[in-house]
């Protein structure tokens, strides 16, 4: 199976399965002398693992992670980094049935038009549980840009009609509520409004939203590799995603030119933006704002009420799907965003050391 490596200098490789004996990520590109321990990547494993809540998949999983390879002595080597964490509550039974057919909005279908053969356990690859390694990899990344001077929040920005209000932006409840909203009121209205989709056999889609700051200006190239679009890739890679916007987004096409630009000031000797409506990237290059970018997940595809599809005979037939599953994606997505987002600025900071001749004279140069 080719495209389960992402990254050109920090570069990450995922594999295994939903139902697998375990999943994990080899991180190549890492450099030497970080600090680093279990406990730094089971944090950000801890936001994504299921049966937290009660809008999550009853699924027990501790999802432990092992480092395998590439610490000595509390640092990395420099060698290649080996993660793992192991399955330990599959029910394989649940999908049995899901082997004669073709769930709608699964991607059952075409891994049989592709491959000619599919593991039906949970969706093998495509299942939600493959970004265990993103996470495990992202939380790497992201302990490095935080070295740099440089930070990663995501947080959930709306699920379904309910919106986060950021002007009452409260970053602990990020953490500390169940829809990852930072904003408790929506997140109050926004459990109702989920329990009432679980009620009605039904689930929900929602928006995450992702900031960057510290990234200086400077940062993504100007043509095929340009920092909006290495960023788009890394999140509409992640399972569910069906639009990403930079900035303010898909509103650019209903504005006017003296309305979307964003002027220009000094201030303290340094050139600011008054505005940000770019969302931090001109020209496919970070200007040294505040990077924003928004993720839009479809709503879980595994739902209980009766559907139509079609059987491996080719048959019509009336579906109801079994097992556990989340009525919504976007609570334990939102580290998933904010893992593959750092791993995007990490890999374009690192790819950016080569594309000044001072930035190679200032280090070898005697």
């Amino acid at each position: 199976m080719a495209g389960s490596t992402y990254g050109t200098l920090f570069k990450i490789t995922t594999w295994g399965e939903s139902h697998g004996k375990a999943l994990g990520v080899v991180i190549d590109g890492c450099p030497a002398g970080l600090s680093l321990c279990e406990e730094d990547i089971q944090i950000y494993l801890n936001r994504r693992k299921p049966g937290q809540s009660n809008i999550t998949t009853p699924r027990k999983e501790s999802d432990e992670v092992e480092i395998l390879s590439g610490i000595f002595e509390g640092k990395t080597t420099g060698t290649p980094i080996s993660l793992l964490v192991k399955n330990t509550s599959q029910k394989s039974s649940d999908y049995s049935e899901i082997a004669s057919y073709y769930r709608p909005g699964h991607a059952d279908y075409t891994f049989d038009s592709k491959y000619g053969f599919r593991d039906y356990r949970g969706g093998g690859r495509s299942s939600g549980r493959e970004t265990i390694g993103r996470v495990a990899a992202g939380a790497v990344a992201a302990k490095i840009l935080k070295e740099m001077g440089i930070s990663v929040m995501a947080y959930t920005r709306s699920i379904g009609p309910v919106s986060a209000d950021m002007t009452c932006f409260d970053k602990d409840a990020i953490l500390s509520t169940a829809t990852c909203m930072p904003d408790r009121k929506a997140d109050a209205l926004a459990t109702a409004y989920l329990q009432e989709c679980m009620q009605n056999k039904d689930s929900s889609g929602g928006i995450v939203e992702c900031m960057v700051t510290g990234l200086p200006a400077g940062i993504g190239e100007p043509v095929f590799d340009k920092l909006d679009a290495n960023l788009s890739k890394a999140i509409m890679s992640i399972g569910a995603v069906k639009a990403v916007e930079i900035g303010d987004g898909i509103l650019v096409s209903s504005s006017k030119g003296s309305e979307n630009n964003d002027a220009f000031v000094m201030k303290d000797n340094n050139i600011y933006k008054k505005t940000n409506h770019a969302g931090g990237i001109l020209g496919g290059i970070s200007d040294g704002s505040e990077i924003l970018l928004r993720a839009h997940f479809k709503p879980t595809p595994s739902i209980f009420s009766k559907q139509e599809t079609v059987n491996k005979s080719g048959e019509n037939i009336e579906i109801e799907i079994k097992g556990r599953h989340d009525p919504i994606i976007v609570p334990r997505a939102v580290v998933v965003v904010e893992a593959m987002t750092a791993l995007a600025i990490l890999d374009a900071c690192m790819v950016n050391m080569s594309t000044r001749l001072s930035y190679l004279t200032d280090f070898y140069k005697k």
